[in-house]
């Protein structure tokens, strides 16, 4: 997803003020709720998206969808989000919060994609390179299954990644025989 810098804005200002209450823990499941429910829910979406609907029923739309679930700090800011008119930046802050939470605990996310899922022990070796590579960090393992890689691994970490699939070998392969190292004698 790629985030807008006006909600890591908006994010960083949430994030100082849960510093502030001690609450970054609390705020930060507040977070990660609101962003599995408008990923889960498209018509929330687009109903916050949507400026034919008025701001004091999105915000007791949103009251009713999160009563209860998060705490006094997040539903507050959720109702300030709305009277400034960027309650479509919502996904996006959430989004944004979280990633900048896991900057400030110095936690990675791993992403492992393989055809099959792996055992215990192969996401345990993959973690161990990680961490050996990335020294007083905690290693997060994300694990996708992607059948199109017909076997092997890919591993993306931040922006570095390693691809051992078959499909990656595969294609290196039709690659080299493209070209054609035959010349004729004259």
């Amino acid at each position: 997803m790629n985030i807008a810098p006006v909600a890591y804005r908006y994010a960083q200002s949430l994030i100082s003020l849960a510093k502030e209450q001690d609450s970054v823990e609390s705020i930060q499941e507040d977070m990660h709720l609101v962003a599995t429910t408008t990923a889960a829910n498209h018509e929330l979406v687009v109903l916050l998206k949507s400026p034919v609907v008025k701001a004091d029923k999105k915000v007791l739309i949103l009251n009713k969808i999160f009563a209860g679930k998060v705490g006094e700090v997040t539903s507050r800011f959720m109702g300030i989000l709305v009277r400034k008119g960027r309650e479509a930046l919502l996904p996006e802050i959430a989004a944004a919060y979280n990633e900048l939470y896991k900057q400030n605990k110095n936690i990675i996310t791993a992403e492992v994609s393989s055809a099959i899922e792996l055992s215990a022990e192969a996401l345990e070796k993959v973690r161990a390179q990680a961490i050996e590579k990335h020294p007083g960090k905690t290693i997060e393992l994300v694990q996708r299954i992607d059948p199109s890689l017909i076997g092997g691994v890919v591993i993306r970490i931040g922006d570095e990644q390693y691809d051992g699939s078959v499909s990656r070998r595969l294609s290196d392969l039709r690659r080299d025989f493209s070209k054609n190292p035959y010349i004729p004698a004259i």
